[in-house]
């Protein structure tokens, strides 16, 4: 069991150290066009997402704790607000009224192009030092600003991800997949 212990307390501070090592990498600016198409990619699928489910089903969830469809789609897009102001500094932005968003086919995808509209403005606009600054994302991890946005594709990626269920609850194909 200690030898358990010893390698998994190894892999702990290994990755602390790959994660480190990863942050005082600089990153060339041309990646900056990367991580737009990445953001356009993020919004295709999610407005794709939001076209494709018929608005009857918005408001409905797989299962009781879930997000509903609406929801789960709005907190994708709104998690990028959000990061924006806490770690670039961004002026907040309110970009709809819930009830609008979270009812209508066309609050959505009004709400999402919102969104992504504001974040492409904010990569755009962020300077490329600034990019390179070191900060402490969610539980401690240091890693550049540039790298956020890559956490932002994640969480987009695996929070879009869940809404599967809720076209396969309906017997529906969900949208196709972007690089395809």
């Amino acid at each position: 069991m200690r030898f358990i212990t010893t390698l998994a307390a190894l892999a702990c501070v290994s990755s602390a150290a790959a994660a480190q090592e990863a942050a005082s990498v600089p990153m060339p600016e041309s990646y900056r066009e990367v991580q737009l198409s990445m953001l356009e990619l993020q919004r295709s699928m999610l407005l794709a997402m939001a076209d494709s489910m018929p608005e009857k089903w918005y408001r409905e969830s797989v299962t009781p704790i879930q997000r509903d469809f609406a929801q789960q789609v709005y907190h994708a897009a709104s998690t990028i607000v959000w990061i924006c102001g806490r770690f670039f500094g961004a002026d907040p932005v309110t970009l709809a009224d819930t009830t609008v968003a979270l009812n209508t086919r066309e609050g959505l995808t009004t709400y999402i192009n919102g969104v992504y509209d504001y974040a492409a403005a904010v990569m755009a606009d962020q300077a490329a030092d600034d990019r390179a600054t070191v900060v402490g994302f969610f539980g401690g991890l240091q890693i550049p600003k540039w790298q956020i946005w890559d956490e932002i594709h994640q969480h987009t990626v695996w929070t879009a991800g869940q809404l599967v269920a809720n076209f396969r609850g309906h017997d529906m194909a969900p949208p196709g997949f972007g690089f395809f």
